[in-house]
């Protein structure tokens, strides 16, 4: 079981990742942007970070920056689910929307267990 934070604008696919996420018995947090996902990241962090890339505010791409950027949070794997998935050049593994299941599932799992650098 891992902590995962999921990072989407789009409040009905949060809601389907968290769901897919906790029935395979994970906690999942939640939030709406990338400044959010930090402030999150900074109170509880997460042992894996699924962010979508086209966000307002901060989108995914500058979130994976910052988080590779900072000391803190250089080790949090990040699975990118986004359409536009070739822009998160940063993340350990990016997947197209719409996903399957199983290879979302296979994804994170992946880098829960065996963490960063698993491409």
């Amino acid at each position: 079981m891992g902590r995962i934070l999921v990072v989407d604008d789009e409040p009905d696919l949060r809601f389907l990742l968290r769901r897919i996420f906790t029935r395979a018995g994970h906690e999942v947090t939640e939030a709406g942007d990338g400044v959010a996902a930090l402030a999150s990241i900074v109170q509880a962090p997460p042992d894996l970070v699924v962010t979508d890339i086209m966000m307002p505010v901060m989108d995914g791409v500058e979130l994976i920056r910052e988080l590779r950027a900072d000391p803190a949070t250089t080790a949090i794997p990040i699975l990118a689910v986004s359409g536009d998935w070739q822009l998160a050049v940063d993340a350990d593994v990016a997947l197209a929307k719409p996903c399957q299941r199983d290879e979302l599932l296979a994804a994170a799992e992946r880098l829960l267990r065996e963490g960063r650098g698993t491409r």
